[in-house]
């Protein structure tokens, strides 16, 4: 629907407020216990973080315990779904490039952890001969099983069509919601009755419930990402990570090897750290690639993308792959950030739940998220 046609008119079990994969997961969740869903989202189509980045449902390098364990059941849920829904999964499995020695040391403690079974770490000799495509020098690779990746700016306008043909749940699009307030919710076009609400508001935190989003302490992180036509040059079996990963996921960064590797960077590539650069690289089926990323914080980001930042992102890139791809697309993102916690949940009455992912990990674990709350809120197993 839009936000020209009439609102439905029949009650909901549960409104979703927030059309990004957060809102999308938990609408899944709830219509596997039948209940009667609505959606609500301001925009005509999805325009945020949700299909911003890289489409990568990451679980290898995820923060050991709650956050690893939800990226690895919302991988198979995605698994689950994307069939039923036509989204294609463009790759599958995770190579980390190790360009120094301290960052092998960092991969050989992560293969000795809960997280790095079914992987492999290889040498340099057996990761040139299964990697040929990496020109730069190289201390191993660590290849993970786990990992997927879909295209984001199609997947989640499939997985929304597929949730309305399918499962039958109820969008509303173009249309603002002022107040929250079971069985009410008031929106600009007029008032939906719904019994519970889920509220995903992204990283809006001044809308609803602005206060009790303002005591967790929230900015933004603004990143930069890119397109490239590397045409025939390169064939990407899994998506690629680099050493500069290994400082911004946590499941590798809070392990005590990782010291020695930070004290590299700070030495070696200092402009990397301070504009939060890494280097993800994944391959889409037309055969271009989204490189990524930076990660900046404020209040309010500027919307504005630096060429120089670009430039760090590139020349990571190019110190595995030996080449500068040619650009065919710039953007940026942003999304909610804490640095005491990835995700919260709050309860600002028994019929409504907030949720939000305050790290970039939506893709990843808000399937598994989703269920945990549905779960609670109506104290029945999603099935």
């Amino acid at each position: 629907m839009t936000g020209a046609a009439p609102l439905p008119s029949a009650g909901f079990d549960l409104a979703v407020v927030g059309a990004g994969i957060v809102g999308l997961a938990h609408a899944l969740a709830a219509s596997r216990l039948g209940k009667r869903i609505v959606v609500i989202d301001r925009d005509a189509q999805a325009n945020g973080a949700s299909i911003r980045n890289f489409g990568f449902i990451t679980v290898t390098g995820q923060q050991a315990g709650a956050c690893w364990r939800r990226a690895m059941r919302s991988r198979d849920i995605w698994l689950e779904v994307a069939p039923q829904a036509r989204i294609e999964v463009v790759q599958s499995g995770l190579a980390v490039v190790a360009r120094r020695r301290a960052a092998a040391r960092v991969l050989e403690a992560f293969m000795a952890t809960d997280m790095g079974r079914d992987c492999t770490f290889l040498d340099e000799a057996a990761a040139r001969a299964r990697f040929p495509m990496f020109a730069g020098a190289i201390s191993g690779v660590l290849w993970s099983p786990h990992d997927r990746r879909v295209e984001s700016r199609t997947a989640i306008p499939a997985l929304a069509a597929w949730l309305a043909d399918a499962r039958d749940v109820t969008f509303v699009r173009g249309v603002e919601v002022f107040d929250v307030n079971p069985p009410h919710i008031e929106t600009s076009a007029g008032q939906i009755e719904a019994e519970t609400a889920i509220v995903c508001p992204g990283d809006d935190f001044t809308g609803l419930f602005a206060g009790r989003i303002a005591s967790y302490g929230l900015s933004r992180c603004k990143l930069q990402m890119l397109r490239a036509d590397d045409g025939p040059n390169l064939n990407l079996p899994c998506a690629v990570m680099t050493d500069l990963s290994l400082c911004r996921y946590l499941g590798y960064a809070e392990l005590p090897e990782s010291a020695g590797l930070k004290r590299e960077f700070a030495s070696e590539q200092p402009a990397h750290l301070a504009h939060g650069v890494h280097l993800i690289v994944v391959q889409s089926a037309d055969g271009s690639l989204v490189i990524g990323d930076s990660h900046h914080y404020a209040a309010t980001p500027d919307p504005f993308g630096s060429s120089a930042v670009d430039d760090l992102i590139l020349d990571e890139y190019v110190a595995v792959f030996g080449r500068r791809p040619r650009i065919t697309e710039r953007w940026t993102g942003t999304y909610a950030s804490a640095a005491d916690r990835l995700m919260l949940i709050d309860a600002p009455g028994a019929d409504t739940r907030l949720v939000m992912i305050t790290s970039g990990t939506g893709a990843s674990t808000a399937f598994a998220i989703a269920e945990e709350v549905v779960e609670e809120f109506y104290g029945l197993r999603v099935g």
